[in-house]
């Protein structure tokens, strides 16, 4: 392994692990101010011991995120030197606002982990909502700067240098609206999913079926909001990518000729030294329609652009169908939810609809890295769009593999640790709250 794909490998490693705490850390800490909400208004205790059990897992994920994100800071400057010396002063701020809301973050996690019984209860929710806010904040503000990196703006390149730095212009780049907005949709849907799916497998298994049961109806109200919400913010996401970056969405849709009324392709297998994509399925018109409201309006193929150029196009194409795939399997998992909310209440407890969920455990995360693998292998050869190449920004000290070597072997006991303290976390759940329902009862026989 050379030092240019060692560099590569280890920052897709490191930011595909990276990016499941990151959404964690944007959603969970709302189910859990949710289902806090609810024991205030309701004064069902049941609440309140779910409440807890989701703040654990929130503590273990955002720790482990902590060291997964302060690896990836460091890889920034360590492999790619030349990119950080001109972008850092350029998308800094971002970072930097994104270190606030860590440290706001943290700070409200201590609050609420240690504020039961202490605080006004009130006060003490508000701690638990702040969670999610700040991580809210922290993944948006972290997804401007790989806007930035994306559509470049805030500066003037002449000469060879970045002149007339703008850094607020940079972090409100022409791209961080529709990715960030993108972004979030995807982490409701994939973290609503993730959760829902446990629970719904814990209530197959008849453990504590009153409990999970309240926190899979949760998990899944969250989810299919976000199932919803994912196509539209994924149509605002792909507008912007054809005005933007028009060979990126070339190679996701393996689009090799430039055509009026061109269609919108599924599956198929491109090839790159012939030009051509076979066994896939064209859909007349829509591509055009979808990214610019117009059945005949020209789109771009990957033809027009110089070889040199082109993104890894199998690579882009496939994420992007595996994305697509795995968006529609969510969203029409989510209808039957839905409609059995609304009309077929029993459906609700049916095995076969707790099986749906549990089999669907993975696909928000799935469709979560292929989106991330669509975004950040689409954009290359370039690091900055149309500006730097990765290759020129690599770090020229060598045996970058042992570096690459040595993180992986990190992420992976991360990895195990991650599991081993849920699993615990899970099993302990009737032993911390099986008394919840006790009380919950004795209140009901009292009244």
């Amino acid at each position: 392994m050379d030092d240019f794909l060692a560099a590569r490998a280890q920052m897709a490693l490191s930011l595909g692990f990276h990016i499941i705490f990151a959404c964690v850390g944007m959603v969970m800490p709302f189910l859990m101010a949710f289902a806090h909400w609810k024991y205030l208004k309701t004064g069902n205790e049941m609440y309140k011991g779910l409440t807890k059990a989701w703040s654990k897992g929130v503590a273990i994920l955002f720790a482990t995120g902590a060291v997964s994100g302060t690896m990836l800071s460091f890889e920034l400057g360590l492999l790619w030197p030349s990119f950080m010396k001109h972008a850092g002063p350029i998308f800094g701020m971002p970072f930097s606002l994104e270190g606030t809301a860590f440290f706001i973050e943290a700070i409200a996690i201590g609050f609420f982990l240690y504020g039961w019984d202490k605080f006004n209860k009130w006060f003490h929710w508000f701690c638990g909502f702040l969670i999610g806010l700040s991580g809210l904040a922290s993944g948006i503000l972290v997804v401007a700067a790989n806007a930035w990196m994306n559509s470049p703006a805030g500066f003037d390149y002449v000469n060879g240098e970045y002149v007339n730095i703008d850094p607020i212009k940079a972090m409100f780049n022409d791209a961080w609206f529709s990715q960030a907005l993108h972004m979030t949709v995807a982490a409701f849907c994939a973290t609503g999913f993730a959760v829902a799916g446990v629970h719904a497998f814990l209530i197959m298994r008849k453990k504590n079926v009153d409990f999970h049961t309240k926190a899979f109806r949760i998990a899944a109200s969250f989810a299919i909001v976000g199932a919803f919400g994912a196509p539209l913010t994924g149509d605002v996401a792909a507008k912007s990518v054809a005005e933007r970056q028009p060979i990126k969405l070339a190679a996701m849709e393996a689009h090799f000729e430039t055509e009026k009324g061109a269609p919108f392709i599924l599956g198929g297998i491109p090839n790159e030294e012939k030009e051509e994509i076979k066994y896939a399925v064209k859909i007349p018109k829509l591509l055009s329609f979808l990214v610019a409201s117009d059945f005949n309006a020209e789109v771009k193929g990957l033809k027009d652009f110089p070889r040199d150029e082109w993104p890894p196009v199998a690579v882009v194409h496939y994420a992007f169908q595996i994305m697509i795939f795995f968006g529609v399997v969510m969203i029409l998992i989510g209808s039957v939810f839905l409609f059995s909310f609304l009309f077929k209440k029993e459906w609700l407890t049916r095995k076969w609809l707790l099986k749906l969920f549990f089999i669907a455990t993975p696909f928000g995360y799935i469709a979560l890295e292929a989106g991330w693998t669509v975004t950040e292998v689409g954009r290359q050869p370039w690091i900055i769009y149309g500006i730097m190449r990765t290759a020129d920004a690599v770090t020229p000290m060598p045996g970058i593999q042992y570096s690459f070597y040595f993180f992986t072997a990190i992420f992976i006991s991360l990895s195990m640790i991650i599991i081993l303290l849920l699993r615990r976390q899970i099993r302990m759940v009737p032993v911390l709250y099986d008394h919840t329902d006790l009380q919950f009862n004795d209140k009901k026989k009292k009244s």
